[in-house]
């Protein structure tokens, strides 16, 4: 497990709390419940980092989304929702 959610629930920003040895680089997917990539954030995770804030998601509609964290071959799907 790459990271977990803070909620699974979101407005304009996601919360990832990372696991005890976050990998050094992380990608992010955000789709819609349609499969379409809806943002990508891609950041460098610095050894002692224990979250990641993940903002400017506003603009999206409000839904359900599926969150793909990558780093090289560990892939990790979450689901959640933005609400008002």
């Amino acid at each position: 497990m790459l990271a977990t959610l803070k909620s699974q629930v979101f407005i304009d920003t996601l919360i990832l709390e990372l696991n005890e040895q976050p990998p050094p680089y992380l990608k992010a997917v955000l789709r819609d419940e349609r499969g379409k990539v809806c943002s990508i954030f891609e950041t460098k995770v610095k050894p002692a980092q224990k979250i990641i804030l993940w903002e400017g998601l506003n603009d999206l509609p409000y839904g359900v989304y599926v969150l793909e964290l990558m780093y090289e071959d560990l892939q990790q799907r979450l689901r959640l929702v933005k609400r008002v």
